[in-house]
């Protein structure tokens, strides 16, 4: 086999694993579609399960998601919510932590974002 030809298909095997390790475990990574239904109710989980929602808070969108690949996988969310008193809506950071093996969700955080503040 000519070396050309050996260093083109090494190459060509090693190309992925560089693109797999430039990817590591534990680095935040966009969600590139936010209207998942799996995201959505990730969302919606956020919101049901703060303390807020005993208020009246309620669900409206995911503005902006990332990911983190742990002992299972890390959410952080902007999401929209509205308590009812007004049609504006408020932004909140979200953290949820799935393990989708064990059928378990948890949330980690829920906190209030200033204006035009987001991830």
């Amino acid at each position: 086999m000519s070396k050309a030809i050996f260093l083109s298909l090494l190459s060509i095997l090693l190309l992925p694993l560089h693109t797999f390790a430039s990817e590591r475990v534990g680095d935040w990574g966009p969600i590139k579609d936010l209207k998942d239904p799996h995201v959505i109710k990730i969302g919606q989980f956020a919101v049901n399960s703060t303390t807020q929602s005993k208020s009246g808070l309620k669900f409206v969108n995911v503005v902006r998601g990332e990911f983190q690949v742990v002992s299972g996988v890390n959410y952080r969310f902007v999401v929209e919510a509205n308590d009812g008193s007004n049609s504006t809506y408020k932004m909140y950071e979200a953290v949820v932590w799935e393990q989708l093996w064990m059928k378990s969700m948890n949330l980690t955080s829920f906190t209030p974002l200033l204006k035009n503040r987001f991830l």
